[in-house]
Formats: C-alpha cells, sequence, structure tokens
C-alpha cells in the first residue's frame, strides 16, 4: 500500500494555526453525504490537502485507469488536515494519499521550522495509523499573490526534503513547485488564476506530468 501525502499538526502559538473542527463541518458533510451517494473506490489513490488540490477537478481524466479520490478541503492547514486524518485519510485505507500542504500554513505567519515540524507529526501518525502505506510530499508551490513567502516556502521544502531523504523506503518528496517557474525565475503568470494563487488547467498539466510516474497503478 503506497500513499502520497502533505500534513501534520505543530503546537502553533497563532490562534489561526490551531485546528477549528466546527469550520469543517460543512465540508465533512459534503463528504458523507457523497460517499452515501457513491461508493467510495476500494483502496483509493486519495488526494488529500488544501484548494490547490481541492480544484483539481480533473483527477479522473488526468490519471486514467487509477482510482483518484479526492478528499482536499480548501483553506486548511497542516494542524486541520491531521486532526481529520482518522475521518478523511485512515476511515477510506487507501493505497496510496497524494497530499499537499503548508501553503496556507506559511501564508498565516507559521515558520518553515513550524511546517516541518507538523509534517514530522504527521510522517509520525502514518507509521502509527498507516504502517504499510508510503507518504509523499508534494512541495509547497510559488504563487505571485504570496511571492513575497516563498523563500519560507522553500525552506521548508528543503527541511522536508532533507527528512524524506533519510526515510527513502517510507517517504517521498515531488517537485511540483520549480516546474511552475519561468525563466526569470518567478512564477508563470498563464499557470495562475486571476488570485495570484490557485492554478490554470495549465498548471494542472505540469503537475500531472510530474506526478504521474509517483503513483501506483
Amino acid at each position: 500500500m503506497l500513499i502520497l501525502f502533505i500534513a501534520a499538526q505543530t503546537g502553533y502559538s497563532q490562534t489561526a494555526n490551531k485546528p477549528n473542527p466546527g469550520q469543517w463541518s460543512a465540508e465533512l458533510r459534503a463528504f458523507a453525504q457523497q460517499d452515501s451517494l457513491t461508493r467510495p473506490p476500494t483502496a483509493p489513490i486519495l488526494f488529500y490537502g488544501s484548494s490547490s488540490l481541492r480544484m483539481w477537478t480533473t483527477l479522473a481524466t488526468d490519471f486514467p485507469g487509477r482510482p483518484v479520490f479526492n478528499r482536499a478541503f480548501g483553506g486548511s492547514r497542516f494542524p486541520d488536515a491531521n486532526y481529520l486524518f482518522d475521518k478523511l485519510v485512515a476511515a477510506y485505507r487507501p493505497r496510496q494519499v497524494v497530499l499537499y500542504e503548508g501553503d496556507n500554513d506559511i501564508g498565516a505567519g507559521a515558520t518553515p521550522q513550524e511546517v516541518y515540524e507538523s509534517f514530522r507529526v504527521f510522517a509520525e501518525l502514518m507509521r502509527r495509523k498507516l504502517p504499510r502505506t508510503q507518504l509523499v510530499f508534494l512541495a509547497i508551490k510559488p504563487s505571485p499573490s504570496r511571492w513575497a513567502l516563498y523563500p519560507k516556502a522553500q525552506e521548508a521544502n528543503s527541511l522536508i526534503q532533507e527528512y524524506i531523504k533519510a526515510n527513502p523506503k517510507q517517504l517521498r518528496f515531488v517537485d511540483v513547485a520549480t516546474p511552475l517557474l519561468g525563466s526569470d525565475g518567478k512564477p508563470r503568470p498563464e499557470l495562475y488564476r486571476e488570485d495570484g494563487l490557485h492554478m490554470t488547467p495549465a498548471g494542472y498539466e505540469i503537475w500531472t506530468r510530474v506526478l504521474e510516474p509517483y503513483l501506483v497503478k
């Protein structure tokens, strides 16, 4: 069983970076209703994290023949993803999880070290609750609207990547960030929506190409 994932919890001092269970009640109800209407795939490839994955609406056509299943919820941060791990990850017994998290943490003021520690906490959750499942981190992406914060994202990516290199059997790192940069080293405008944060279909085409080799059949 293989999991591609990004999530965790830390002891952030900021109130904004503490899990707020009530904030996600509508999303949880919607997920429960979806599950009651359409049975989730057995041992799915579970996509989990914040809006960069929630808004990836072409998963089924981008990865044909694979049991992709989206349980990302927009606006989430590491503490949220960690808090809802049992309900939105472990409950589905996935063969693989693709997770994108950390972007909103840094946007809310978390330090790279806090994001890194969150990742480590989540990795330990995975080892305890899904010991046969592999965790793969999708790098925090550059965005025009958060360009000033990208050095912090890069630092968090580097810390997590080094940790993953030390645990190659259990963890994977996928660099979906660098391909979004142009020759000038800045985010390519055509890959982002008007908000300067979320990606256009062209951006997801790049992510599809980069991620595809890591997905199990």
